[in-house]
C-alpha cells in the first residue's frame, strides 16, 4: 500500500511539472529558452547553432542563449524578429489549439518567421499545409499562449 502511495505521489508530481511547465508563453527548459539554441542562428548561419552562458538575454520571461555578442545585440535590439513563432512551442500543436514541446532539429524559416515542431514526424505533417496550419496556429495562439 505504502509503495503504491509513493507511486501515485510521484506520477502526480510528474504531471504537474509538465502542467507548469506548459503555462510559460516561451518553451523553456533548464538549458534556456528553445533549449539553450541561439534563434539568430537560424536566420544567419541557416542551422541550429547552441549558445553559451557568455551570451544570454532576458526577454519574455525566458533565458536566451547566443553563440556570439553579435547575435545577442541583434537579438536585443529586436527580439520580435528572430524569437520562434508560437512561443517555439510546436507549429502544428499551436494550430490544433495546445501547447506541445519542440525538437531544435525540426526548424523551418518561412517568410521570416521561425517555427519548431514536436518531432520530425509532425514536421512532415505540417510541411503538407504550412500556410493553412500558420493561419489556424495564428487564430489559436492568442487563446493558448497565457495557458
Amino acid at each position: 500500500m505504502k509503495s503504491t502511495k509513493i507511486v501515485l505521489s510521484f506520477i502526480l508530481l510528474l504531471v504537474s511539472t509538465f502542467l507548469f511547465a506548459q503555462t510559460s508563453e516561451v518553451f523553456s527548459t533548464e538549458a534556456g529558452a528553445i533549449k539553450g539554441y541561439d534563434p539568430v542562428a537560424f536566420f544567419t548561419d541557416n542551422k541550429a547553432v547552441k549558445g553559451i552562458n557568455e551570451f544570454t538575454y532576458e526577454w519574455n520571461g525566458a533565458t536566451w542563449h547566443f553563440a556570439s555578442k553579435k547575435n545577442k545585440d541583434a537579438f536585443a535590439a529586436n527580439p520580435e524578429k528572430y524569437a520562434p513563432q508560437y512561443g517555439g512551442y510546436c507549429a502544428y500543436g499551436t494550430a490544433d489549439g495546445h501547447k506541445a514541446p519542440t525538437e531544435t532539429d525540426t526548424w523551418t524559416v518561412l517568410d521570416n518567421k521561425l517555427y519548431f515542431n514536436y518531432n520530425q514526424k509532425v514536421k512532415v505533417l505540417w510541411d503538407k499545409d504550412r500556410a493553412g496550419l500558420i493561419k489556424k496556429a495564428d487564430e489559436q495562439w492568442p487563446k493558448i499562449k497565457k495557458d
